[in-house]
């Protein structure tokens, strides 16, 4: 009658162990819409080429990768850490986008950094307040 009763309950372990289709699917979206708006700010209207093309392939690729491992790892890390990781990944994200549209260096440090700071504190209020 109670052997319902000793059949072990699938936690947070099970599921950690299995990627889930939004463990990929969301980086590679983000990678897409990285890579297509930075060919798209190359490119300023004009005929696409095959370095345009590259530059856009690979800089997604890269936020894809560096998205996909952030999500991997985000539960290992203390909220400060996880909120500075995605702060500095949104900031370097707008910062390289806004250097391609041919603004000087200094002026897309500064916006990455502002926009990089404003989801560190987004980022940091939302780990705070759902904390277990």
């Amino acid at each position: 009658m109670a052997a319902h009763a000793s059949v072990q309950a699938r936690g947070m372990r099970a599921r950690a162990q299995r990627p889930s289709m939004l463990s990929w699917a969301v980086p590679v979206t983000l990678g897409v819409i990285l890579g297509w708006y930075a060919t798209s700010i190359v490119r300023g209207g004009g005929v696409l080429t095959g370095t345009q093309l590259a530059l856009g392939l690979i800089s997604g690729a890269v936020l894809a990768a560096l998205c996909f491992v952030l999500g991997r790892m985000q539960n290992r890390l203390p909220r400060e850490l996880r909120a500075a990781a995605y702060g500095a990944l949104f900031g370097g994200s707008v910062g390289f986008l806004y250097s391609l549209s041919g603004k000087s260096v200094l002026a897309a440090s500064v916006l990455g950094l502002l926009t990089g700071a404003g989801m560190l504190i987004a980022a940091f209020y939302v780990f705070y307040t759902h904390e277990d």
